[in-house]
Protein backbone atom coordinates (compact mmCIF):
# COMPACT_ATOMS: atom_id res chain seq x y z
CA UNK A 1 0.00 0.00 0.00
CA UNK A 2 1.40 3.07 -0.81
CA UNK A 3 0.42 6.88 1.24
CA UNK A 4 1.66 9.71 -0.02
CA UNK A 5 0.52 13.64 0.24
CA UNK A 6 -0.80 15.76 -2.87
CA UNK A 7 1.90 18.52 -4.09
CA UNK A 8 1.06 20.76 -2.06
CA UNK A 9 2.10 18.93 0.86
CA UNK A 10 5.21 17.66 -0.28
CA UNK A 11 4.38 14.69 -2.17
CA UNK A 12 3.83 13.12 -5.36
CA UNK A 13 0.18 12.20 -5.09
CA UNK A 14 0.82 8.42 -5.48
CA UNK A 15 -1.74 7.11 -3.42
CA UNK A 16 -3.86 8.30 -0.07
CA UNK A 17 -2.78 10.69 2.59
CA UNK A 18 -2.60 9.73 5.90
CA UNK A 19 -6.04 11.37 6.80
CA UNK A 20 -8.04 9.57 3.67
CA UNK A 21 -6.53 6.47 5.05
CA UNK A 22 -8.32 6.50 8.42
CA UNK A 23 -11.20 7.19 6.62
CA UNK A 24 -10.85 4.18 5.30
CA UNK A 25 -9.82 2.40 7.81
CA UNK A 26 -13.28 3.33 9.96
CA UNK A 27 -15.30 2.19 6.31
CA UNK A 28 -13.42 -1.11 6.59
CA UNK A 29 -14.49 -1.95 10.23
CA UNK A 30 -17.75 -0.71 9.70
CA UNK A 31 -18.49 -3.28 6.81
CA UNK A 32 -15.80 -5.82 8.62
CA UNK A 33 -17.74 -5.55 12.10
CA UNK A 34 -21.94 -5.14 10.24
CA UNK A 35 -20.93 -8.55 8.32
CA UNK A 36 -20.01 -10.14 11.70
CA UNK A 37 -22.66 -8.90 13.79
CA UNK A 38 -25.18 -10.18 10.93
CA UNK A 39 -24.20 -13.96 10.87
CA UNK A 40 -24.12 -13.59 14.91
CA UNK A 41 -27.81 -12.65 14.43
CA UNK A 42 -28.36 -15.09 11.50
CA UNK A 43 -29.07 -11.89 9.43
CA UNK A 44 -29.49 -12.45 5.72
CA UNK A 45 -27.37 -9.71 3.69
CA UNK A 46 -27.57 -9.35 0.02
CA UNK A 47 -24.81 -6.08 -0.23
CA UNK A 48 -23.19 -3.54 2.27
CA UNK A 49 -21.76 -0.29 0.73
CA UNK A 50 -20.13 1.90 3.26
CA UNK A 51 -19.47 6.07 2.60
CA UNK A 52 -17.43 7.81 4.67
CA UNK A 53 -17.03 11.36 4.19
CA UNK A 54 -14.65 13.68 6.17
CA UNK A 55 -13.55 17.66 5.99
CA UNK A 56 -10.10 18.70 6.02
CA UNK A 57 -8.68 21.74 4.78
CA UNK A 58 -5.01 22.57 3.27
CA UNK A 59 -4.94 25.60 4.54
CA UNK A 60 -6.00 25.02 8.11
CA UNK A 61 -3.85 26.65 11.31
CA UNK A 62 -2.72 28.71 8.76
CA UNK A 63 -2.96 32.91 9.18
CA UNK A 64 -6.71 33.73 8.25
CA UNK A 65 -7.55 29.75 8.85
CA UNK A 66 -6.79 29.51 12.63
CA UNK A 67 -9.85 28.24 13.91
CA UNK A 68 -9.90 25.49 11.40
CA UNK A 69 -8.86 22.32 12.71
CA UNK A 70 -5.69 20.51 11.19
CA UNK A 71 -7.59 17.06 11.81
CA UNK A 72 -10.45 15.40 9.72
CA UNK A 73 -13.59 16.11 11.16
CA UNK A 74 -17.50 16.27 10.60
CA UNK A 75 -16.55 12.77 10.02
CA UNK A 76 -19.87 11.28 8.72
CA UNK A 77 -21.11 7.58 7.51
CA UNK A 78 -23.66 6.12 5.59
CA UNK A 79 -24.76 2.26 5.70
CA UNK A 80 -26.26 0.77 2.77
CA UNK A 81 -28.05 -2.55 3.10
CA UNK A 82 -29.69 -4.62 1.09
CA UNK A 83 -31.59 -7.41 3.07
CA UNK A 84 -35.12 -8.84 3.46
CA UNK A 85 -34.89 -8.80 6.83
CA UNK A 86 -37.19 -6.77 8.33
CA UNK A 87 -36.39 -2.80 9.38
CA UNK A 88 -36.25 -3.65 12.92
CA UNK A 89 -33.55 -5.77 12.62
CA UNK A 90 -31.67 -3.81 10.75
CA UNK A 91 -32.12 -1.02 13.04
CA UNK A 92 -30.93 -3.45 16.06
CA UNK A 93 -27.90 -4.38 13.76
CA UNK A 94 -26.88 -1.40 13.05
CA UNK A 95 -26.91 -0.14 16.92
CA UNK A 96 -24.70 -3.37 17.92
CA UNK A 97 -22.59 -2.13 15.31
CA UNK A 98 -21.64 1.03 16.43
CA UNK A 99 -21.81 -0.35 20.05
CA UNK A 100 -18.65 -2.88 19.18
CA UNK A 101 -16.68 -1.19 16.03
CA UNK A 102 -13.08 -0.60 17.86
CA UNK A 103 -12.49 2.07 15.12
CA UNK A 104 -16.01 3.79 15.16
CA UNK A 105 -15.61 3.90 19.00
CA UNK A 106 -11.74 4.91 19.05
CA UNK A 107 -12.44 8.08 16.67
CA UNK A 108 -16.16 8.81 18.44
CA UNK A 109 -14.64 8.41 22.14
CA UNK A 110 -11.84 10.80 23.13
CA UNK A 111 -8.57 9.18 23.77
CA UNK A 112 -5.16 10.19 25.74
CA UNK A 113 -2.02 9.13 23.39
CA UNK A 114 1.14 8.96 24.70
CA UNK A 115 4.04 10.02 22.29
CA UNK A 116 7.81 9.85 23.02
CA UNK A 117 10.62 10.95 21.32
CA UNK A 118 14.29 9.48 21.00
CA UNK A 119 16.67 11.58 19.14
CA UNK A 120 20.63 10.32 18.58
CA UNK A 121 23.01 12.88 17.56
CA UNK A 122 25.21 11.59 15.07
CA UNK A 123 29.32 12.86 16.12
CA UNK A 124 32.23 12.49 13.67
CA UNK A 125 33.28 9.06 16.01
CA UNK A 126 29.79 7.68 15.96
CA UNK A 127 30.05 8.01 11.62
CA UNK A 128 33.25 6.46 11.45
CA UNK A 129 32.04 3.44 13.50
CA UNK A 130 28.98 3.38 11.30
CA UNK A 131 31.21 3.80 8.38
CA UNK A 132 33.82 1.07 10.25
CA UNK A 133 30.53 -1.26 10.26
CA UNK A 134 29.54 -0.69 6.50
CA UNK A 135 32.91 -1.76 5.42
CA UNK A 136 33.17 -5.28 7.81
CA UNK A 137 29.72 -5.96 6.32
CA UNK A 138 30.99 -5.85 2.56
CA UNK A 139 33.65 -8.07 3.06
Amino acid sequence: MISDSPADFAGYNLGPASPELQLGVLGSCLTHITLIQAAERGLRIDSIDVEVTGEQHPLAQQPGFEHVPVFPHNIRYTLDIVSPEPAEAIRALHEAVETVCPIYNLLKNPQVIVGELRHVSATPEADAAVSQLAAASAQ
